[in-house]
């Protein structure tokens, strides 16, 4: 008795183990999903376990699954099917949603940890669903649904059946003949990235939490980058620094670049040794409860800019307050073209400041998009056709990169629009001017 009550215990803090939201909102945004498909049923599985080189970090569920379950276990399904009405007093079938968990194995938990099983009696009151089922009773659920005048499966099967994680499951409901009628795979991605787009309190909390820890090893780099530290030495520090408050993993592969390197975007070896007179870009930061934050800072390695490093510097802030400045709520858009593109701006701004080494206008050097959002994916999931409004949140991001000089200046933000509609910074408290950035690396 006392092996099955530690066991249970163990399987409620596994299932709790990330900073979790309410089961109601989860139910919400499965409620906002239903009422966006018409005639038809949703139906998504989350991963199964892997264990290899690239699972370095333990299992991370996908997003899509995890936004709609709040479920972080793996080999999962949800299925979630609207009420539909039969005519204009009755309803045909109430709004039913079901989690399927796999049934448990004590063999490999004595390797990943225990798990909830669907025989749990508290089952319904971990997850937040009304019924949880043995994932062996998907096909004869699916099948009952699907008689009651429903017609599609919305999946994440996008056009043109690439791979993704329901490939493999319905092609083996397929061939089990599951389905009673002729059924319509459709693609639930538009719907969910609409969702999406928008993020609620508890997700706008999550995601200041990973920033605010970012922010903090932001600051520790630069209390440390001076000539003769490595760049990985760096990276390592920002990983120890926002590990420590709480974030799971990076949000993303850390990019601490020197010299040469700062002009690469996506640079990720973090090989080299900072040179005197070296810019440094870090583009880094960590993954809280699943949700990410995205922050860049520039700083020069022997602690004062150059004048020409100076220089660049000035114009990316500027074009990034030039972005701010220009934000209306409702009305701007994240797109490159249009005439409420904030983009634009940037791009302007940068494009009539300065000169390169031959006289010619430095917009050519400003080579990827000013924003994205973030959320559960740092380029999170969203609709950039419609313009900025309460409850988005993405970056600010404008760059400058010169190969010939080895002269790289990338400034990102985050921001979110409150509810009233005004653009606030959530990496406020981190230097952004040159001048703060050198009193901070000096230790003022």
């Amino acid at each position: 008795m006392k092996r099955l009550l530690l066991v249970a215990l163990l399987v409620v803090q596994s299932a709790s183990a990330l900073d979790r939201q309410p089961n109601a909102d989860y139910r919400a945004r499965r409620q906002a999903l239903a009422g966006k498909i018409t005639g038809g049923v949703v139906l998504l599985f989350a991963l199964d376990e892997v264990e290899g080189p690239n699972d370095i970090y333990g299992y991370r569920p996908d997003n899509n699954f995890f936004y709609l379950t709040g479920w972080a276990e793996p080999g999962a399904a949800v299925l979630i099917a609207p009420a539909v009405q039969t005519d204009n007093t009755s309803s045909g079938r109430p709004y039913t949603e079901i989690l399927f968990l796999p049934a448990r194995n004590p063999s490999q938990e004595q390797w990943t940890g225990p798990k909830l099983g669907p025989e749990n009696p508290d089952a319904s009151r971990i997850t937040g669903f009304d019924h949880v089922e043995s994932i062996d009773n998907l096909r004869s659920d699916l099948v009952r649904l699907l008689n009651l005048q429903t017609k599609a499966v919305y999946t994440d099967i996008p056009a043109g059946e690439q791979p993704s994680l329901s490939t493999e499951p319905l092609a083996w409901l397929k061939r089990a003949n599951a389905f009673p009628v002729s059924v319509a795979f459709q693609d639930v991605r538009p719907p969910l990235t609409l969702l999406r787009t928008f993020k609620d309190a508890g997700e706008l909390e999550r995601i200041r939490k990973a920033t605010d820890a970012s922010i903090a090893a932001h600051l520790a780099a630069m209390h440390a980058v001076k000539p003769g530290a490595n760049e990985r030495e760096i990276s390592a520090l920002m990983q120890y620094e926002w590990g420590k408050r709480g974030c799971e993993r990076p949000a993303y592969a850390p990019i601490v670049g020197a010299g040469f390197n700062s002009t690469v975007l996506h640079y990720s070896d973090d090989s080299q040794s900072i040179a005197a007179g070296d810019l440094v870009v870090i583009d880094a930061a960590g993954e809280y409860s699943l949700y990410a934050s995205d922050i860049t800072r520039t700083l020069p390695a022997s602690g004062k800019f150059t004048p020409r490093q100076r220089e660049i510097y000035a114009i990316v802030l500027g074009a990034q307050e030039a972005a701010i400045a220009a934000f209306q709520s409702g009305k701007s858009t994240l797109r490159r073209e249009g005439p409420n593109s904030l983009y634009q701006v940037a791009y302007d701004y940068i494009n009539s400041h300065g000169k390169d080494l031959y006289g010619g206008s430095l917009g050519k050097y400003f080579i990827h998009g000013l924003s994205h959002y973030v959320g559960l994916n740092v380029h999170d999931d969203g609709d950039y056709q419609v313009p900025v409004g309460p409850g988005m949140v993405f970056t600010i991001e404008p760059g400058i990169y010169i190969p010939e000089e080895s002269l790289g200046v990338r400034i990102e933000d985050m921001f979110y629009v409150d509810a009233g509609g005004k653009l606030v910074n959530l990496t406020a408290s981190l230097p952004h001017t040159a001048d703060e950035v050198e009193r901070t690396m000096a230790g003022n």
